[in-house]
């Protein structure tokens, strides 16, 4: 009996996304199809992590697999890889999503290696000084910490209210803490503790005004809020596809601006690191990488496409607003996230008593609630999450509450 391919397996698994009418005429039906017929998450998870990791959808998952096995088969006429490769289509297909020129744009593998190529790759002299949030992601500020330790530079933090006023105060606050030896301007566009979406062409402008270099932590950015990275005036974007955006683990992207490309120097290299002529191409030659991951993150794109990147942030918000509103309603929670709709995306933050959180976690780990946080919680929605999935969520906690 000829044995069934891992491909043809995977093919048949996958099924066209549900009509758009569906969406229009009955949507809480279409995003439970859309769950059900495009998600390998069983029906008794409930995944509220995203902001972590992100959920692969069957379309993905079927990429991926398809092409480790046309690469085993070695099946095409390329190496089977990355690392060496200029990879045109995909970096192409990326920015056409982005926003932005696919020549300004390299693949990496998380936001953090993206980070730290430019921290470790610019010219800056002891006692330069590098500016940053107080809520910044550990793979955000560690590549400037070591700067600090290793080379004198001086690493300074900016208190950032929780929640803020509005934009102009955030704004103020990061722009008016530029000092004479400040470099870079190293920040979140959305901050990964509590979900505030930071305005990011105002800081980045003001911030160029004062001769700042400034460097966006945008893994929560794309798949989560709408955005094109060639309208926020940064000189660096570093990306994680992998949470918002439907894609495997093991994919990042870094855009670097047109006058960043001569400054930046790469810090891991092949052959082809002197060619300048590649731009941004220059800094993904790290040597041989799965391209398998990077067909995931292509079928991510399409995917987010083929729902509707506005469709999207629709559902993701609307079900944030849900959680939102629960958590304002009950007195023992600290909520962090503004009022204002512009402030955040998909991501809900508050603080809960200790003891509350420990009876939450137990009762959340009995039915298979994924969950993220402490005594300072952080509940992420996507597509896939249920309303029924975020009710429970508070249902749970009012029970922890009055254990």
């Amino acid at each position: 009996m000829k044995r069934r391919s891992l491909l043809s397996a995977m093919a048949a698994a996958v099924v066209p996304l549900p009509d758009l009418k569906l969406l229009d005429a009955a949507p809480e039906t279409y995003w439970k199809r859309l769950r059900d017929e495009q998600f390998l998450l069983p029906d008794w998870r409930a995944y509220m992590n995203n902001g972590s990791l992100g959920v692969a959808p069957r379309p993905v998952v079927a990429a991926v697999a398809e092409y480790l096995e046309r690469g085993a088969g070695m099946i095409g006429s390329e190496y089977p890889r990355w690392g060496y490769e200029l990879m045109e289509s995909h970096r192409k297909e990326a920015a056409a999503y982005l926003g932005c020129a696919f020549e300004n744009l390299a693949i990496t593998h998380n936001a953090t290696e993206a980070m730290s190529m430019v921290a470790q790759g610019l010219d800056l002299a002891s006692g330069d000084e590098i500016l940053m949030t107080d809520q910044e992601h550990t793979g955000g500020k560690g590549a400037w910490l070591l700067r600090q330790a290793r080379h004198g530079l001086r690493v300074r933090t900016v208190e950032i209210p929780m929640p803020p006023k509005d934009s102009a105060q955030l704004v103020d606050r990061l722009i008016g803490a530029i000092g004479p030896r400040t470099r870079v301007l190293s920040f979140s566009g959305i901050l990964t503790t509590t979900g505030l979406v930071m305005p990011v062409r105002e800081i980045c402008r003001a911030a160029r005004a004062k001769g700042v270099i400034t460097l966006v932590d945008g893994a929560h950015m794309h798949g989560q809020i709408p955005f094109r990275i060639d309208e926020l005036e940064c000189d660096f974007l570093a990306g994680s596809p992998h949470k918002w955006l439907f894609a495997p683990p093991g994919c990042g992207l870094l855009y670097i601006r047109d006058e960043m490309l001569e400054r930046l120097w790469p810090t891991v290299t092949t052959e082809a690191w002197t060619n300048r002529g590649l731009k941004a191409a220059r800094f993904m030659q790290v040597g041989t990488n799965s391209r398998a991951v990077l067909e995931g993150m292509g079928a991510g794109i399409r995917f987010a496409q083929g729902i509707g990147p506005g469709r999207v942030y629709g559902r993701i918000h609307e079900l944030a607003r849900r959680a939102r509103g629960l958590a304002a309603a009950i007195p023992e929670l600290e909520l962090l996230t503004p009022e204002d709709d512009g402030l955040y995306g998909g991501l809900v933050a508050f603080r809960i008593p200790k003891p509350v959180f420990a009876r939450f976690a137990e009762k959340a780990a009995a039915e298979k609630m994924w969950i993220y946080g402490s005594d300072l919680m952080r509940i992420a929605t996507h597509v896939h999450t249920r309303p029924q999935d975020v009710d429970r969520f508070f249902a749970l906690l009012g029970e922890s509450r009055s254990a």
